[in-house]
């Protein structure tokens, strides 16, 4: 019971799904959501995919049209709440500030001149791959765009038991002090699900997750070095830095491995 209350919690927190429950926010339930911060993926990817393979069986759309819908859902079922900590992240970043300076602007509920490019950027290349691949589709492709959540909640879900806070506040705070490493040896379980999932592919998964792993290593090492450890904006920042990623491999595969 208390698994399938994480997993509401990370709806409440991470989707703009209404979920009209007041569930404990205790250790035994912030360590149940993070473990299932992959399975929060996985809703979206399946989310993204179903929407995907029905507009392209069902409607009479362009693949144009297609693709816009699906790039406009992945905003729209966040809520924008990554996108918030990509913008301030990298307002942050690209000040050239030390640490502390960042942690400040991060803070700051304006937003600068970069965040706004930054924005403009990570959409539009978005938006390119999605686009792109909707030209070259395949069985494997409504696996693939359903693997991009559930990778880049993985990597979250690691990032925020494996590398410390930068403060003692906000919502990372809040998640970190609920669980220890050790709870996510369900994520391995996880990983193993999705590579029976795709069977013969296992190659192509394999890339997949591989570039996973090397945005999780990026990540890791970037959160000390420029912030001084994660915040809940920093951890924002890695999971749509994580699918622009994945989105770019996908449509790379497409065109080389798939094709």
């Amino acid at each position: 019971m208390k698994f399938i209350k994480g997993f509401l919690i990370n709806l409440q927190f991470f989707t703009a799904i209404p979920i009209a429950l007041e569930i404990p926010m205790d250790k035994d339930h912030l360590r149940k959501a993070i473990q299932t911060f992959p399975l929060l993926g996985l809703f979206q990817g399946i989310i993204y995919s179903s929407l995907f393979w029905g507009l392209l069986l069902w409607t009479p759309f362009s693949h144009l049209a297609i693709a816009f819908i699906l790039w406009l859902a992945t905003i729209l079922l966040t809520g924008g709440i990554h996108l918030d900590g990509w913008m301030d992240t990298c307002d942050a970043y690209f000040s050239y500030r030390d640490q502390e300076k960042r942690l400040e602007i991060m803070k700051d509920p304006r937003t600068g001149a970069f965040g706004v490019l930054s924005i403009i950027v990570l959409l539009s290349c978005r938006f390119l791959f999605i686009y792109e691949s909707t030209l070259n589709v395949e069985a494997l492709s409504y696996i693939f765009i359903t693997a991009i959540p559930f990778l880049s909640k993985s990597v979250m879900g690691v990032l925020l038991l494996t590398v410390k806070s930068a403060k003692n506040e906000g919502l990372g705070s809040l998640f970190q002090s609920a669980a220890s490493p050790g709870a996510l040896w369900i994520y391995l379980v996880y990983i193993i699900g999705f590579l029976f999932l795709v069977n013969k592919d296992m190659l192509l998964a394999g890339i997949v997750i591989i570039v996973a792993a090397g945005c999780l290593y990026f990540c890791k090492r970037k959160a000390v070095k420029w912030f001084g450890g994660i915040t809940g904006d920093v951890l924002g920042a890695s999971v749509e830095g994580t699918e622009l990623i994945l989105w770019m491999t996908v449509w790379l595969l497409h065109y080389f491995a798939m094709a």
